[in-house]
């Protein structure tokens, strides 16, 4: 079976050498998500913002996948985020994206700083069908 390698310009091009997501059989993993504004090359300024658009960035990947997945398949996430101080922000903004009850598994990893005032970066493994 051969991997498939996933790009789309709806979700930031990758800083380096890494794909945006690969596909092998029914399993999706997307690459770490950050709150780069594809069309603009922006960050958002709030916090609430940039989980939006992390979460925006990971639905576009997906799409490019297939366009019938959505958050639903995804079972497992990381979220790394600079420091904790922002954790309910982060965390009430992503159960939005999922069904009550129907949410994937998930770490959470607090990190010093991230780049260009980034304060939420996702990762994602998702399942087709």
């Amino acid at each position: 079976m051969k991997k498939q390698i996933i790009f789309t310009p709806d979700a930031p091009k990758p800083i380096g050498p890494y794909s945006q997501a690969v596909v092998h059989g029914n399993m999706i993993f997307i690459s770490g998500q950050v709150s780069i504004d594809p069309k603009t090359g922006e960050v958002p300024e709030t916090t609430e913002a940039q989980t939006r658009q992390v979460m925006a960035n990971i639905l576009a990947v997906l799409k490019a996948v297939n366009e019938s997945l959505d958050f639903s398949n995804i079972v497992k996430t990381t979220i790394f985020m600079q420091g904790l101080s922002e954790y309910e922000i982060i965390n009430k903004v992503y159960a939005e994206y999922f069904k009550e009850g129907d949410y994937p598994a998930r770490s959470v990893m607090g990190l010093p700083a991230l780049p260009r005032g980034i304060k939420v970066g996702i990762e994602a493994i998702a399942m087709k069908g």
